[in-house]
């Protein structure tokens, strides 16, 4: 994994698709819109030609229909890739996710496993109006027998697809939809890719700083701002909302002693609201401060710009509350 050149998320993402297809033939890509057309976000974007319509598969819009198609190929001993085209739409999948992919193995005895990995566009940002642009990342970390990436990087973006092929059990990969055009490099790693802990993102003693997909980059740039200021914030990428890597949060948390949650997902009911009971029950004494949530604001995401940006989290507001702490 040496670093070279920038390339977008979006690339990041079809190459890891590009070399699933290649390494193993019990691989497929299927969706809405994945190959003529060449995915929804570009991600597949030649596939087709290459692979031919056998590994890259047009489905109707039937989400229910084409999620269960994939859970019937897992358990056939495929290696389906589904493509749901974004989060709002796979609500419509939701029985064949709870009530199928996560539960079978439990409800067979350990007979069978669904090695299925179903990938999708959330977030909001690109005015797509409310069908189209919620976060609900959080609903399916809510279900035991599932894994639930959420890559922020495009180092996560190229590598994290590999081990959810890798895994036994239903893997669901969020990709924040402003984060495709984003560039970056590929980081080096010389121990390999670890998939099972959350990453320090920048070093800080003052606060923690703890966010996943794309909310990264707007704690990022708080964590600069407040620098200036001098206050250093520690900066947290989850990656991994089921299973929590707890130990790395709690570990900031005994550091710096104070924390700001930032999640794109409501406040209530959130995915913030988890990590901050997390916090409470296992870090209660070092905190300094009342841990902080920032997120949208509970209303259906706005189609105009202007009110899209105001209902979702920014790099000021992330600043506001920590400053609120000191």
């Amino acid at each position: 994994m040496k670093n070279g050149k920038e390339i977008t998320y979006r690339e990041a993402v079809r190459r890891a698709l590009q070399e699933a297809l290649l390494e193993d033939e019990r691989v497929f890509l299927m969706g809405e819109d994945v190959g003529r057309y060449g995915g929804s976000y570009a991600c597949s974007h030649g596939l087709l030609k290459e692979f031919g319509e056998e590994r890259v598969r047009d489905t109707p819009l039937s989400e229910s229909g084409f999620v269960g198609a994939g859970i019937g190929a897992a358990l056939g001993g495929m290696l389906p890739i589904v493509e749901v085209m974004t989060v709002n739409f796979s609500l419509l999948a939701l029985d064949q996710i709870v009530n199928s992919a996560a539960t079978l193995r439990h409800m067979s005895g350990g007979q069978f496993s669904v090695p299925l990995v179903v990938r999708m566009a959330t977030g909001g940002g690109r005015q797509l109006a409310a069908q189209h642009s919620h976060s609900l990342e959080n609903w399916y970390a809510h279900i035991p027998g599932i894994k639930v990436f959420t890559p922020a990087t495009v180092t996560d973006a190229r590598y994290m697809l590999a081990e959810a092929i890798k895994d036994p059990d239903p893997v669901f990969i969020f990709e924040h939809a402003m984060l495709y055009p984003t560039k970056g490099k590929i980081k080096e790693n010389g121990n390999g890719f670890n998939v099972e802990r959350a990453e320090i993102c920048r070093e800080g003693s003052d606060i923690s700083l703890i966010t996943f997909g794309g909310s990264l980059s707007k704690a990022l740039e708080a964590a600069e701002s407040l620098s200036s200021e001098g206050i250093e914030a520690e900066v947290i990428d989850l990656r991994i909302l089921r299973p929590l890597d707890t130990e790395t949060i709690i570990n900031s948390i005994t550091k710096t002693h104070r924390a700001v949650i930032v999640d794109e997902g409501w406040k209530t009911g959130s995915f913030a609201g988890e990590i901050s009971a997390q916090i409470m029950e296992k870090a209660f004494d070092e905190l300094d401060y009342p841990v902080q949530r920032v997120c949208s604001y509970e209303v259906p995401i706005p189609y105009a710009e202007h009110l899209e940006k105001l209902a979702l989290p920014q790099a000021n507001e992330i600043i506001d509350a920590v400053k609120e702490m000191f």
